[in-house]
């Protein structure tokens, strides 16, 4: 029996036969389908037989259009040679369409699939036209860059792909510039930053290994690799992002730093591009800067109430110390930016020495640090000095005559705003003493100190709601009981948590990230500490006191709220003494696995 069979109970082969229509497409050597068509039978009835032969529900894609996210479930290669292909995720399931289900190998390869990407499947019987419409879909960076390299194997001999000086000699000849901007190394690089910007990357790594070169994107803060490409062209992807940025080709023994400017969808993107040698060749790291998202806005950041108004009147103050610490890539700039679109940038003289200048604001005097020629951020905060600065603003407090200069600065009229790499706020004080800031400077200068982490958001609507309760709840109610209680019971406490759930618009279940922040103001308590070279344990207590929120304690609240998934809050730093760690670790493996669901699941 075959769907033919169906065909024929349902009276829908007139004058002919199941026999027949296979004999018919035998003799032709067409498919059976072609032959059904010429009989009257439409797609639709023949993919509704075929759904009813084999027991599984059937898909139309006539007015469905496979969105980009979805196609990376499944990688273009298997979709090509099993014939099956992603449609949609609905309640985490992933929903797959497939031309054969008799294709033992396509249900193994779909099975082993969905075991790496840990997302269950179902499948959905599809037409080969609807097959052909989402293979069309796949116009992925892999197949562009694969079509490049092809070009590259017929256009350029060996020895030219990894002559970088020939590359840059064309590029310098304006003749012959169009014909480079079509070569095939120029759209390989082209392909890459237009995925990568697509994808709203915010970094691209292109690393050299023994074998071939790999290529990653760091999306939402995790780094996956994209695209993998042969070593032979190596040398020239390097030389291409070199001439972009204007760096000096010869030099692979030492890395460079620079920056360019492209355009994509009509809007500037700016790159800047670092080089690092390794053993296998120079790996090449681009930062993406999207000038269209321009600065945020301190209400856009998501500051609690307390930390908001804090910093407003920390800027406001006329002269003081401002420091935001945290790790490369938290996110310390952007919180700088808002503050300084704050300022009145009309009656104030705005100054700001950066590593490099992200983006320009209107009304301030942005400067780039040259550390090759000597401009440092300790020689630039000295020349800054004779500008006739109001507000200084500098990228990075990095040695102690830096931060004894923006110690200075403060105390002598200016308002200053940087940044410092400490694990958290409190750990702000010992690193400017560790930078020999002395200690009876701190008290009248330093205004604010802030830490902070970003972490993922929740796509609005999504995430899969988990009930508070046993260890969970244990360790939340613990988290907040040292607060003093003029504090804590500000603080409101939900029963209902989210994690991750991928849905059809949201594949990945996130989108975007966000930042935590805990901030410490400096008072009376905290002075006497300094001056006393109290310990760190000490400045947190009276930190707490005054009614400061870990970054940890920010995440909670934001995972209550619906903002981002509570997986996001084992990443986090914790206050919790030693009986608490064990339920800790537990209450993090059953968010691997929950076990706790609420009413409506």
């Amino acid at each position: 029996m075959s769907f033919l069979d169906v065909l024929t109970t349902k009276k829908m082969l007139p004058g002919s036969s199941a026999a027949e229509i296979e004999q018919e497409a035998g003799r032709r050597n067409v498919s059976v389908e072609s032959v059904l068509a010429e009989h009257g039978v439409t797609a639709e009835q023949v993919l509704g037989a075929k759904g009813e032969y084999f027991k599984i529900p059937t898909r139309s894609l006539a007015s469905h259009e496979v969105a980009s996210d979805i196609l990376r479930y499944i990688p273009e290669e298997s979709v090509r040679h099993y014939e099956f292909a992603p449609l949609g995720i609905t309640e985490g399931v992933l929903e797959v369409g497939i031309v054969d289900p008799d294709n033992i190998g396509a249900r193994d390869a779909l099975q082993f699939i969905s075991t790496k990407i840990n997302t269950p499947y179902k499948l959905f019987l599809i037409s080969r036209q609807d097959f052909e419409k989402v293979l069309e879909n796949y116009k992925s960076l892999s197949g562009e860059v694969t079509k490049a390299l092809s070009e590259l194997e017929t256009e350029l001999t060996p020895r030219e792909v990894g002559e970088e000086e020939t590359v840059e000699a064309k590029l310098q000849d304006g003749t012959e510039a169009k014909i480079i901007e079509d070569a095939p190394v120029t759209k390989i690089v082209a392909t890459i930053l237009k995925y990568a910007i697509e994808a709203n990357a915010s970094d691209i790594h292109i690393e050299p290994t023994d074998e071939e070169v790999r290529v990653r994107f760091r999306v939402d803060g995790a780094l996956q690799t994209n695209l993998l490409l042969p070593k032979k062209v190596h040398q020239a992807v390097v030389a291409r992002i070199k001439i972009l940025s204007n760096m000096k080709l010869d030099e692979r023994r030492k890395p460079q730093d620079n920056r360019f400017r492209t355009r994509a969808e009509g809007r500037p993107i700016d790159l800047r591009v670092s080089t690092f040698p390794t053993n296998y060749g120079e790996k090449v790291v681009m930062r993406i800067l999207d000038t269209e998202h321009g600065v945020f806005t301190l209400d856009s950041l998501g500051l609690s109430k307390r930390n908001l108004r804090l910093i407003r009147e920390a800027i406001k103050q006329p002269y003081g110390l401002i420091i935001i610490s945290g790790p490369t890539g938290s996110g310390k700039t952007t919180t700088l930016y808002a503050m300084v679109n704050e300022l009145d940038k009309e009656t104030k003289n705005v100054l700001s020495l950066e590593d490099p200048v992200e983006y320009s604001i209107p009304g301030m005097n942005q400067s780039q640090v040259r550390p090759e020629i000597g401009y440092t951020f300790a020689s630039g905060l000295r020349t800054t000095l004779r500008q006739d600065p109001d507000i200084i603003m500098v990228g990075e407090i990095r040695d102690k005559e830096t931060a004894g200069l923006a110690v200075q600065a403060a105390l002598t009229g200016h308002l200053v705003l940087s940044t410092l790499h400490t694990n958290n706020a409190v750990g702000v004080i010992p690193r400017l003493l560790d930078m020999e800031v002395d200690p009876y400077l701190l008290p009248p200068t330093l205004i604010l100190a802030m830490a902070q982490r970003l972490v993922r958001t929740l796509c609005p609507g999504s995430g899969k709601p988990i009930r508070v309760e046993g260890s969970m709840k244990t360790m939340i109610e613990h988290q907040f009981s040292d607060l003093p209680p003029e504090h804590r019971r500000d603080i409101t406490l939900g029963d209902t948590v989210y994690e991750i759930a991928p849905t059809k618009d949201c594949p990945k279940g996130t989108k975007g990230r966000m930042a935590v922040f805990e901030a410490l103001e400096m008072d009376r308590a905290i002075e006497q500490i300094i001056l006393k070279s109290g310990s760190e344990t000490e400045l947190l207590g009276a930190a707490r006191k005054q009614g400061m929120l870990t970054m940890k304690e920010d995440a909670i609240l934001k995972a209550f709220d619906r903002l981002i998934p509570f997986e996001e809050v084992n990443t986090l730093g914790t206050v919790l003494d030693a009986d608490f760690e064990a339920e800790a670790e537990v209450e993090s493996k059953s968010l691997a696995e929950p076990k706790i669901e609420s009413g409506s699941e």
